[in-house]
């Protein structure tokens, strides 16, 4: 039955617009037109001639009927031009597809014809994957989207040409579009990210306008982030869309400082250059800035802030960070939640604590993100919630706007993935007396050894607090006697030397005797493109390791 608050009251053009990030490209293009957008090592683009090179994008490709639906993929590193596509693309209503720059051929061949890629957008600099990427896509699926290379200013190693349009030629051939519109319905899809497929295929994550939207909101306000930031690019963008931080930036009219490499001279050199104040990464990056030698880091007098996330951080990391002056956020989330989705929220009190036990608190994954509506600890099967003692182990469970469509193609991953009405992250935590959350492994990575739970995270977090051990990642190998034990594999630092016994004997005076690790092997770790260490392959070494001896 209607009421006086359903007449005459519908939605219309004044009232109503479908969220989309692509409106705050807009914005700033209309606002802050005279102000820095991107640079680029020596280029630089406003506000308004961003707006206008993604408009002219969005025109090139709708002149090759690109529209609802239709998939875009980029082989791009951070440049100006993985800026426009997440602008031109959603301004389509077309679907961006953000490769990861370090697979192989047939995975991105793969990838490619499962999302029935109509156009790719491509860097010089990987020429020779993408040739072979698009043969196997041309002959073993049939398939041949139209290729736009991009020979960008600052890279000058080898690489041809692979499609028939360059980017700055299609460019300057199309008038912009008068207007970056979006979707009608702001549930349309808005990007395609893949999984990391360690286990069988990898499955397309798909997301829409509306959690891009809100995701993008939440940064900031998480961030408590102030207009006009300048925003360093060492997550890739292909990761999550770069956590929804493309949006973010253009959101608040900020700085886009693109980096095409990661390391500490590039990192810290563009934090003094260009007074970079925020910038995300995983762990392994931190460490690198922490590991670095202290003149890299002079000229920088500003205050920095990072946000860290990909892995649970390690207390001595954040530890580090803290004494380097650099204000560390911790988030915690996934592809299918958009990036990051909760936050150790950092309460006055804790500036009281000591600066170990602040570590603690902030390594937390802590609570779920202001615009995501529920996330909780539940019991994975029976969806019982779990108690707040700290103890307690359950699944990390997440509900909301900031949650995924489901799995391109996959209705029985997707299902299993909404078991219930939440989305299951498959990651093991338990939840603190004051609500907060702590991740205590993924459910694929507790050790069992003797019926005993261990925890791969607290045995690594113990590691780590020896200074000579720069990464390391801690799994399990079969053991005829308990089941599983305990093996570590670490990297040390540059000059660094320290013994297996060494650092069995450190792990010993801060870990029970069963948590121990029985091995330690000092080799290189295996890392994805964000800086994941992959665990799958260790495990797969300690059980070939087992298997021979």
């Amino acid at each position: 039955m209607s009421d006086i608050y359903d007449q005459h009251l519908d939605k219309n053009a004044a009232n109503f617009v479908a969220l989309s990030p692509v409106s705050f490209v807009e914005r700033s293009a209309e606002v802050f037109a005279d102000l820095p957008a991107v640079v680029h090592g020596a280029r630089r683009y406003t506000w308004a001639q961003v707006r206008e090179r993604s408009a002219r994008l969005a025109a090139a490709l709708r002149a090759r009927g690109i529209g609802r639906g239709a998939t875009v993929s980029t082989m791009l590193p951070n440049t100006p031009e993985m800026v426009e596509a997440h602008y031109a693309v959603p301004a389509l209503n077309a679907v961006l597809n953000t490769l990861n720059t370090r697979l192989d051929a047939p995975l991105l061949a793969w990838q490619m014809n499962h999302c029935e890629a109509h156009v790719l957008i491509t860097d010089r600099e990987f020429a020779p994957v993408m040739v072979e990427a698009l043969r196997i896509l041309r002959d073993t699926h049939g398939r041949t989207p139209a290729v736009i290379d991009v020979c960008d200013s600052e890279y000058t190693g080898p690489g041809e040409r692979v499609g028939a349009h360059e980017y700055e030629g299609l460019l300057g051939a199309h008038a912009p579009l008068a207007h970056l519109d979006g979707p009608q319905d702001e549930w349309d899809a808005i990007a395609l990210s893949y999984t990391s497929g360690t286990t069988g295929d990898p499955k397309g994550v798909v997301t829409h306008h509306r959690g891009a939207y809100l995701n993008a909101v939440c940064n900031a306000a998480t961030w408590t982030m102030p207009n006009f930031p300048k925003y360093l690019w060492t997550l890739p963008m292909f990761h999550c869309n770069g956590w929804c931080f493309p949006w973010t930036v253009a959101m608040l009219g900020g700085t886009h400082v693109c980096l095409r490499r990661v390391d500490a001279p590039s990192i810290l050199g563009a934090m003094r250059d260009h007074r970079a104040d925020h910038y995300c990464a995983a762990p392994i990056v931190h460490n690198m800035l922490i590991n670095a030698p202290a003149e890299m880091r002079t000229g920088i007098t500003h205050m920095v802030r990072g946000m860290v996330a990909g892995a649970p951080p390690p207390a001595a990391m954040i530890e580090g960070m803290a004494r380097l002056g650099f204000d560390i956020t911790h988030v915690y989330g996934l592809t299918e939640v958009y990036g990051p989705a909760a936050v150790a929220v950092k309460r006055d009190a804790w500036a009281e604590k000591t600066l170990s036990e602040q570590a603690r608190l902030n390594g937390r994954q802590g609570v779920r993100y202001p615009l995501q509506e529920g996330m909780t600890v539940m019991g994975a099967d029976d969806m019982s919630p779990i108690p707040a003692d700290g103890e307690t182990m359950g699944e990390i469970m997440f509900r909301g706007n900031i949650v995924m469509k489901g799995y391109l193609k996959n209705p029985s991953a997707t299902a299993k993935a909404f078991a219930g009405g939440w989305f299951h992250t498959g990651d093991l935590a338990v939840m603190e007396a004051d609500r907060y959350v702590k991740i205590k492994d993924r459910s694929k990575d507790i050790i069992i050894s003797g019926g005993e739970n261990i925890s791969s995270l607290e045995v690594e977090d113990a590691l780590y607090r020896h200074p000579a051990v720069l990464a390391c990642a801690v799994v399990s190998r079969p053991d005829a006697k308990w089941g599983e034990t305990p093996v570590a594999f670490v990297e040390l630092k540059a000059d660094a030397k320290v013994s297996a016994e060494e650092l069995v004997s450190h792990c010993k005076s801060l870990l029970a005797g069963y948590k121990v690790p029985r091995e330690v092997h000092f080799e290189p770790i295996p890392k994805t493109s964000t800086g994941k260490i992959q665990k799958f392959a260790l495990r797969e070494r300690a059980n070939s390791r087992s298997a021979i001896e």
